[in-house]
């Protein structure tokens, strides 16, 4: 073929995930005319970024240099709130586009805060317990002042966990003697202070949302979770847990996989064996209880509801098209590109996004900072109760929304309309405060 004969090349995807951000945030400011452009500005960056430079030495007697990152997106609704992962291609930029996520999360489940996140440079699995413990204690004295129960409150993420914000609160309150320092980290272990239901939170969110848009026909033929296939990608903590909760529900779980591989039964899979496999192995792939599969053929099984619980772009461009899934359920942050979002949508394939479904994680991040600053703890069943409550009527404004969009005569999907609800939220507390000074 000639060079005047050849097909032109389609452009590679962008996959930056701060870039994506910006295009979701764009896509949904073209609907809010009314806002000033020098406020869509605003609320589009980041008000504080850091980057610490430390060095710790391991267990092994080497001195290494990590690199970590801190950004605040916004503190209009009130404190940053946002995880801190740990992972070797953490970077700024994926960072930034967290913690602008978590800004719109915090508004989409209405609580008080504003976004932020975290993050170091670093490989959990080939460290000792000692050596993750130098980290975090060295990388939360260089935050310092960045971090704090009224200023920005971290929490898990991926590879971190309620050890990690132990660490956190004990340096932090090392730093600050004689202070309730249980409200600057959530996530805790129960007894110093954390909550019931937040390690579920997650996940129960997501079955939460679930539950309410099938119940209002998001997807025509499928009124619940009962009896739905479901199929979950990265069977983490996040993905485990709601295997776990999709399955109470009465859902059969048909395939599961991880970084290092998957598995599928159409029939269903055995959760507590794939549970006991992975804990034994550490990783769901060799389960004998299915057929081996990766993780692109589970993000392409035949199902009623797709749980993308793993990292950022795993539903892209060049996948979208094999989704077989009536509905996709965003349990990770930015697990689908915007070319993805349009396929799905064109294809009639409803995305409940990250800012929605995932909520629930932050829901009861806020319910143990509460607790914290009370000083009580709440039961169990009451957690629940109260994130159920959140996770309904955060569901409900996101489909009001989408509908109110569509009788003005354009057509948007679940992620805009989900941003449009949170960005006239945020926008409103910014034009009700003023510009500062």
């Amino acid at each position: 073929m000639d060079k005047k004969t050849a097909a032109p090349t389609e452009p590679v995807e962008d996959l930056n995930p701060f870039h994506i951000a910006a295009q979701q945030f764009d896509q949904a400011v073209a609907h809010l005319p009314q806002l000033p452009r020098g406020l869509i500005d605003f609320l589009k960056r980041p008000v504080r970024t850091a980057i610490v430079e430390f060095p710790v030495e391991l267990a092994d007697g080497s001195v290494r240099t990590f690199t970590g990152y801190r950004v605040l997106h916004s503190s209009i609704r009130g404190p940053g709130k946002g995880g801190i992962r740990y992972h070797p291609d953490v970077t700024l930029d994926e960072v930034r586009a967290l913690a602008s996520w978590m800004t719109w999360k915090c508004a989409v489940i209405d609580v008080p805060f504003g976004g932020a996140k975290g993050g170091v440079c670093c490989n959990p699995k080939e460290m000792s317990e000692s050596d993750l413990r130098k980290i975090t204690r060295r990388y939360v004295s260089d935050l310092g002042e960045l971090i704090g129960p009224h200023t920005d409150i971290p929490a898990p993420d991926v590879y971190t966990n309620a050890q990690t914000m132990a660490w956190i609160y004990d340096t932090y309150a090392m730093m600050h003697p004689g202070r309730n320092n249980l409200p600057v980290v959530t996530g805790k272990p129960l007894d110093i202070g954390g909550s019931y239901g937040r390690h579920e939170a997650t996940a129960r969110g997501c079955l939460f949302a679930c539950q309410r848009a099938l119940a209002r026909g998001v997807v025509p033929g499928l009124a619940g979770v009962k009896g739905a296939r479901v199929a979950v990608q990265g069977f983490g903590n996040a993905g485990a847990i709601a295997a776990r909760l999709f399955r109470e529900a009465g859902a059969r779980i048909v395939g599961v996989s991880d970084s290092r591989g998957g598995v599928v039964n159409g029939d269903g899979l055995d959760l507590d064996a794939v549970l006991a496999h992975k804990e034994a192995t550490g990783s769901v792939a060799g389960f004998a209880g299915g057929r081996a599969a990766g993780n692109d053929e589970v993000l392409a099984l035949e199902c009623d509801i797709l749980i993308p619980a793993a990292l950022e772009n795993q539903i892209r461009r060049d996948n979208a098209g094999a989704v077989r899934a009536r509905l996709v359920a965003e349990a990770a942050n930015g697990p689908t590109t915007p070319a993805a979002d349009r396929l799905l949508f064109g294809r009639g394939i409803p995305v409940l996004p990250d800012i929605l479904a995932n909520s629930g994680g932050v829901c009861v991040s806020y319910f143990e900072w509460v607790q914290n600053i009370e000083n009580e703890q709440w039961e169990l069943e009451e957690v629940n109760q109260k994130l159920r409550a959140k996770m309904e009527r955060a569901t409900d404004a996101v489909l009001d929304k989408q509908a109110a969009v569509g009788r003005g005569g354009a057509r948007i999907d679940l992620r805009t309309a989900a941003l449009l609800v949170a960005v006239g939220r945020v926008a409103q507390v910014a034009l009700e405060r003023g510009i500062w000074p």
